[in-house]
């Protein structure tokens, strides 16, 4: 869980979960506002809408979607991003992921800052069985 070193405090942080994750993996970020993109009232929204809906009312949106680096511009997006880089968006195959996902969110509160945004990429390293974090600035 995410904490602020400093003031030893815990961060909560508002979590988007994409249309194509899994609403089930909610339960696996205990402590943080999770909602789906349908309870935002935001379904079937285009992926540069839906971002810049996203950075009003949530700190990260979370998606399997591997393309989305290469679809969307993120150029003045104040919004982190991370993109879950699996084979499959099924809930066993995400689930052991999401404690690198929550490893990664405070990284990504601490690193926050008005004229950037950030797609942080977590990779299912299939020979090794261990999760590589790669942020593309």
């Amino acid at each position: 869980m995410p904490w602020n070193k400093q003031k030893l405090t815990f961060s909560p942080m508002r979590v988007l979960l994409d249309e194509c994750v899994p609403r089930g993996l909610r339960a696996e970020l205990p402590g943080h506002e999770v909602k789906t993109v349908a309870e935002a009232g935001w379904a079937g929204a285009k992926n540069g809408t839906l971002l810049q809906l996203a950075a009003t009312q949530f700190e990260v949106p979370l998606t399997v979607d591997r393309n989305l680096e290469y679809q969307q511009s993120f150029l003045g997006l104040t919004i982190a991003v991370i993109v879950v880089d699996v084979p499959s968006n099924d809930i066993a195959v995400l689930r052991p992921l999401m404690p690198a996902v929550l490893k990664a969110l405070p990284r990504l509160e601490a690193r926050n800052c008005d004229a950037c945004s950030r797609l942080t990429t977590l990779k299912l390293m299939r020979a090794r069985r261990r999760v590589d974090e790669s942020v593309i600035v």
